[in-house]
């Protein structure tokens, strides 16, 4: 069921932030939107626990042992040894485990980008209207490309997550950086859907969440935060992942369609 006006109203947004309870009530203003988003909801809950289970196993295999036997503490040495060891473990838990579900997340992420292309250019369709921009629709040749470009962004995530295990064991300075590097990449993972439809390269995306940089804070921060949650991160991000892809597409769209349109008085003609 539509809401009349709704998708009218909010295809004239003028480049402004567009929060994401506008979004949630334009998808479930559609019932193509709500279909798609829960198939892709249940491909992406699968995939990323499977993905998860591979992904703690290959961390906690590099890492050894260290973490399952604790020093000895029969001296005052001894005690320092375990403090420190059992403060590096609780932080071993918890980056290990946001980096497994982003690795997870980026396994599901490649994978189903087709996917979520074919609903980031649905929800797009609705909000740009007439101004709609068509393209080659769906061919085995863009869906080829579409899991290309989502492997490239997988691949450059995994660099991400390593380096923000890297300083995150830097005290206070290190946590901010990596909460930073985590938040602007969840925004470029989402970019990528709206994105890939004009075939944009990795680098014009990421060249994107530079000149947007406000926006792309605010799209990821959500999603960077929710995967922090140990366990239910996984359902939880598989449940929003719909919602922030069109969150998203309407932000991206209203950004281009207002770098398009001529501003108010300009001329049209000679």
């Amino acid at each position: 069921m539509q809401t009349p006006g709704f998708e009218k109203k909010i295809s004239r947004a003028s480049g402004g932030y567009i929060p994401l309870s506008h979004s949630l009530a334009f998808l479930f203003s559609t019932k193509r939107l709500i279909g798609l988003s829960a198939l892709l909801f249940v491909v992406t809950i699968a995939l990323t626990w499977l993905g998860m289970d591979l992904s703690l196993a290959f961390i906690d295999r590099l890492t050894g042992g260290f973490f399952l036997t604790p020093p000895e503490t029969a001296s005052i040495l001894g005690w320092l040894k375990y403090s420190g060891w059992t403060l590096l473990t609780w932080l071993y838990f918890f980056v290990s485990r946001i980096a497994a579900f982003y690795l997870a997340f980026l396994l599901a992420f490649t994978v189903s980008t087709p996917g979520y292309v074919f609903l980031a250019t649905a929800a797009e369709k609705i909000q740009a209207g007439d101004q709609f921009e068509m393209d080659d629709g769906l061919t085995l040749r863009g869906i080829l490309i579409d899991l290309w470009e989502g492997l490239k962004i997988a691949c450059f995530g995994i660099l991400i997550s390593i380096a923000a295990l890297i300083v995150n064991f830097i005290p206070l300075v290190g946590q901010l950086v990596a909460l930073l590097l985590y938040i602007y990449f969840s925004a470029l993972m989402f970019l990528d859907y709206p994105a890939s439809r004009r075939r944009w390269p990795l680098r014009k995306k990421m060249a994107w969440v530079r000149e947007h940089r406000g926006h792309s804070f605010r799209l990821g921060l959500f999603p960077a935060l929710v995967s922090m949650i140990p366990i239910v991160n996984i359902f939880l991000m598989a449940l929003l992942f719909p919602v922030l892809t069109v969150h998203a597409t309407l932000n991206f769209t209203s950004l281009e369609l207002a770098g398009r349109l001529p501003a108010a008085g300009e001329r049209h003609g000679p």
